[in-house]
């Protein structure tokens, strides 16, 4: 494929907020620093609350790379979300290669799920995390969420 790079930036919140969650900054500084000049870059991220700003909204106002297009998905609620929606937009733009920044400590879900969401389309995927290791709170919730995976992989991968 020769179309861009899409850097996708799954979002993270703790409910409606009106500035980034530390983690979300924390990915968002990293994109930038992963970012080229011909890349376009999706900001992923819903509002919890009506008529607060979307979490790929903040993200917006607070980019600071460079890219050829900046891309919100405003609808993505979950990890799921995002990786459907990135997908989807990997596939529209003709991407040759997604990366994916997350934190570290989501990476393993993330990426089964976007790796899943993917399957057949023959892009590359990168991985570029933080160092963050996560609150007690958000590891947990990784376990818990884990089983859930290889159902919500099947149904990605089905959906493309």
């Amino acid at each position: 494929m020769t179309g861009p790079r899409l850097v996708a930036v799954f979002g993270y919140s703790r409910g409606a907020a009106e500035e980034l969650h530390p983690v979300c900054a924390a990915r968002l500084a990293l994109a930038a620093t992963e970012s080229r000049p011909d890349d376009a870059v999706l900001l992923t991220g819903w509002a919890a609350r009506r008529g607060s700003q979307t979490e790929a909204e903040l993200m917006a106002r607070a980019w600071q790379g460079s890219a050829a297009s900046i891309l919100l998905d405003r609808a993505a609620r979950t990890t799921y979300g995002n990786a459907i929606g990135t997908a989807s937009t990997a596939r529209r733009l003709g991407a040759r290669e997604v990366v994916l920044v997350t934190s570290g400590w989501h990476e393993r879900r993330a990426s089964s799920l976007l790796r899943a969401a993917l399957r057949g389309s023959g892009l590359r995927i990168t991985l570029a995390t933080t160092s963050d290791r996560g609150s007690l709170g958000a590891r947990l919730r990784e376990l818990v969420c884990w089983p859930l995976v290889p159902a919500l992989a099947a149904v990605a991968a089905r959906g493309r």
